[in-house]
């Protein structure tokens, strides 16, 4: 049996060509909170974001390809009004796809064209 020592998840990386936009982006828009914002040695910067009380942030990275799928979800307690709230600060959401069985959820772009999930708790 393979053991570890790793016990947790810190950070998922999402690209970005800007990070001073896309940290505007996923604070005035998504109500995100900066974790880090710190100069890298050799230049650049690391900086993350999450929602309030989140155990694992976004790590914003520069220099690489961005509009991907990030295959990233974030939950919310109430998938439409998280939905129309979001539509209502302008994010380019898709529609709240209802399949039975499985939670409600829906798909939106970020600033740099990166797509991500929103998931309903299950209870």
């Amino acid at each position: 049996m393979t053991t570890t020592t790793i016990v947790d998840v810190a950070t998922v990386a999402v690209p970005v060509g800007d990070q001073d936009r896309a940290r505007d982006f996923y604070v005035d828009r998504l109500g995100f909170e900066v974790g880090l914002d710190v100069p890298m040695p050799g230049g650049g910067r690391w900086l993350t974001v999450a929602p309030p009380g989140a155990a694992v942030a976004l790590a914003l990275t520069a220099g690489r390809e961005v509009g991907v799928d990030t295959g990233i979800r974030f939950v919310a307690g109430d998938v439409a009004a998280e939905h129309a709230a979001l539509a209502g600060r302008g994010v380019d959401v898709d529609a709240v796809l209802d399949w039975p069985g499985v939670p409600p959820m829906f798909s939106f772009r970020d600033g740099e064209g990166n797509t991500l999930y929103v998931v309903e708790a299950v209870s």
